[in-house]
């Protein structure tokens, strides 16, 4: 005789319905950009303000498996994230909520309804983004024109980054709202930002407005494109023993940046132009270090307002990333190796926003990622698949170590920023 399957009593179908709120919360922040780590901490707490007893996870890229127990009972469920972005607004108010919901039920006891939770969350989910296309793409461009300018750009430079990447993540992300290929997208809008500035400074120069066509300026209209919060989160995943997390970010990551420097590649080998690095402006040092400022604020505000910041949080990002680069910038100059020089300022981010994150109210993660984006070495990787796309295997080699190096030092800055202020990173248990 074959096994009469059994409907599941009340605690089995409200253990259900718990579990599957708990799941939500860890869709929302994985298709927010945050890391495995956060995702698991969310689900939990959750799952505890709920009333379940335990709670297991394990978190990929895309992919979410939780278990549930309550009781005798447990559940296991299983989703999937096709979208992946970057959503801080989300991030924040997901955070908000379970630590206001988590503190209630440790505190008086008081369980979260499946109701309550599920009203919040359809909130959360609801909200659209802070700002329209047209600011989301002001936003890029002023992101990339600061790059522009410590990358040794000049006021031709900065300006034609600014239209260029502005136009490519219009494309971007109006492509992507209509499900397009996330790497064919990439590679349209890299294509696009480049050629528009390269353009926009042929048109300049057919005038007689300026001498020289300035092209060394064409990498940074493509800066909007680098994963940063892939990359960084990537590794804290891996700093967390969560290899599957953190492999899976990082060779996404890998693989976006590869699809942009592809797209410069064939712009260059178009136009006849190679990513050469341009020589130092000579501007005086005090106006030099004043213009850092103003650059790296800018640069860091535009990046945290493209990942969906609300304003207070984006001005928190911008104001310490904007003391860590310029410090970054200055040690750098002063002969320290880069690699050290972006593992101590990633320190200084993280230490900086463990004090200045729970004043704003905000997650972590919100103000040192942006914050450390603009250290990463975007320009360094582009000429490393340049080179690598050209045959030139010795300065693709050199160029993709320094980029790795930088971006190991930022991880490994903000990983012992985490351990010094945080007993969940500093102990395993």
């Amino acid at each position: 005789m074959g096994l009469v399957p059994t409907e599941p009593d009340d605690d089995e179908l409200e253990l259900i319905r718990r579990s599957g709120v708990a799941l939500r919360v860890g869709r929302l922040s994985l298709s927010a950009g945050t890391g495995s780590y956060r995702v698991k901490a969310s689900m939990a707490r959750m799952a505890r303000a709920l009333g379940i007893d335990r709670h297991e996870a394990h978190v990929t890229l895309t992919e979410i498996t939780t278990t549930s127990h309550r009781g005798r009972s447990f559940r296991t469920e299983v989703t999937e994230v096709r979208s992946v972005g970057i959503n801080a607004d989300r991030l924040s108010r997901l955070e908000a909520l379970v630590t206001r919901l988590e503190g209630r039920k440790l505190r008086d006891g008081v369980e979260t309804t499946v109701e309550e939770a599920t009203a919040a969350l359809d909130d959360i989910a609801a909200r659209p983004p802070l700002y329209p296309a047209l600011l989301n793409a002001l936003w890029s461009g002023i992101a990339c024109a600061a790059f522009a300018f410590l990358n040794n750009g000049g006021p031709v430079e900065v300006v034609g980054v600014f239209v260029g990447a502005s136009l490519g993540q219009a494309l971007r992300r109006a492509l992507l709202h209509r499900g397009y290929n996330q790497f064919g997208v990439t590679m349209l809008a890299a294509a696009l930002g480049a050629f528009t500035y390269l353009g926009f400074v042929t048109v300049l120069h057919g005038v007689g407005a300026i001498g020289v066509r300035h092209e060394a300026g064409y990498v940074s209209a493509v800066l909007f494109l680098i994963p940063g919060f892939a990359l960084v989160t990537g590794a804290l995943d891996l700093a967390k023993l969560d290899f599957s997390a953190g492999v899976a970010r990082l060779v996404y990551a890998l693989m976006i940046l590869t699809s942009a420097a592809l797209a410069v590649w064939a712009v260059s080998s178009v136009v006849g132009l190679q990513p050469d690095p341009p020589p130092p402006l000579g501007l005086d040092s005090g106006l030099l270090l004043a213009l850092r400022f103003v650059a790296s604020f800018l640069g860091v505000l535009g990046f945290a307002l493209m990942f969906n910041s609300p304003w207070r949080m984006a001005v928190g990002a911008a104001t310490v990333g904007m003391v860590a680069n310029v410090i970054r910038l200055e040690l750098v100059d002063a002969g320290v190796v880069v690699q050290a020089a972006a593992a101590l300022v990633a320190l200084l981010v993280g230490l900086l926003a463990a004090v200045v994150a729970p004043r704003l109210q905000v997650p972590r993660i919100t103000i040192s990622v942006p914050a450390v984006v603009i250290m990463v070495p975007g320009v360094t990787a582009y000429r490393a698949v340049f080179h690598l796309s050209d045959g030139q295997t010795t300065a693709a080699l050199a160029y993709g170590v320094q980029a790795a190096l930088v971006v190991v030092a930022l991880s490994i800055g903000l990983a012992v920023a985490r351990m010094l202020t945080d007993r969940v990173w500093a102990f395993e248990r």
